[in-house]
């Protein structure tokens, strides 16, 4: 398990974490989501010991990352900018990663050739982006890591390679119960491979919850009143509201039982719900309108 408790980080007088909190329970995969500068590439720097926080702790299976060696030898990570020595190949750097991880597998390593094809002999910095991305990925793969640490995993990679990726994790999480947290903006891809969700802003974790309770606490409704209802009254409690014509849109913080038993005493003549997704919930969490894309004349 993974626990972050109130940790806070400041640089120059900038309070990039302010008593942070998150959990991530063995064997399951966390997405971190949030706008950009909300601390996610902070947090996670913490949780791999990179960075000491100036109060608060990192635990992980609840001893401390900072300055253990042994616990960190229980995580692998790719960050967003992949570190790689210049002259190296692939094979230089499995000598390099085999040299930190106990865990590390020969035997991996060499299945995983099959899947990625890359010259394994060849300078990395010859290589694209997606190809580099994917060498990260064989050689974090072969460490047999317990806690994966990703953050924006994918980019870079094809459709059919992404979807490669993440069925190698989705069978080390369900195989051998690794535990992956996982930062992205790509969150229509975060909905399909996520149990867990936090949404970060201005240095906090804002809420954090299985991404069905994140969807059964907010629901879409679209409304069609009788023609005697000419405007959306004032008094329903919804979050944003768009019509078009007679049918109206409702978003509302309720589940959708609720929200028909308040909506009924306007006797609709249709109410459809309509499953929202992880990417309209994080709107309406930061802020619906305020935090929606502006219309601007320029």
């Amino acid at each position: 398990m993974i626990e972050v408790k109130g940790l806070t980080k400041t640089f120059d007088g900038f309070k990039a974490l302010d008593e942070a909190s998150l959990k991530v329970e063995k064997g399951s995969i966390y997405g971190l989501v949030g706008p950009n500068g909300a601390g996610k590439s902070t947090i996670i720097r913490h949780i791999l010991g990179i960075y000491e926080g100036n109060s608060g702790e990192v635990l992980i299976d609840g001893e401390p990352v900072w300055e253990n060696p042994e616990v960190k030898a229980k995580i692998a990570s790719i960050p967003d900018d992949w570190y790689y020595f210049n002259s190296a190949s692939v094979k230089d750097m499995k000598k390099f990663y085999a040299g930190f991880y106990p865990s590390f597998s020969e035997e991996r390593y060499q299945k995983l050739k099959e899947v990625f094809k890359l010259d394994e002999n060849k300078n990395i910095r010859t290589f694209s982006k997606g190809m580099q991305k994917q060498a990260a990925f064989w050689l974090a793969i072969s460490c047999m890591p317990e806690y994966l640490v990703l953050d924006e995993p994918v980019d870079g990679l094809d459709p059919v390679m992404r979807r490669q990726v993440w069925s190698l994790l989705m069978g080390d999480v369900a195989d051998r119960g690794t535990t992956v947290l996982v930062s992205s903006h790509n969150l229509r891809e975060l909905e399909d491979v996520c149990d867990h969700v936090g949404i970060m802003d201005k240095g906090r974790i804002l809420i954090q919850r299985s991404l069905s309770e994140l969807q059964d606490n907010m629901v879409k409704l679209q409304v069609v009143f009788d023609e005697s209802i000419k405007e959306v009254p004032d008094d329903i409690p919804a979050l944003h509201v768009s019509s078009l014509g007679r049918v109206h849109t409702f978003i509302m913080r309720m589940n959708a039982s609720e929200a028909r038993t308040v909506l009924s005493k306007y006797a609709p003549v249709l109410v459809d719900a309509v499953p929202l997704t992880l990417e309209e919930i994080f709107i309406y969490e930061m802020g619906g309108e305020n935090y929606a894309v502006k219309d601007i004349i320029l």
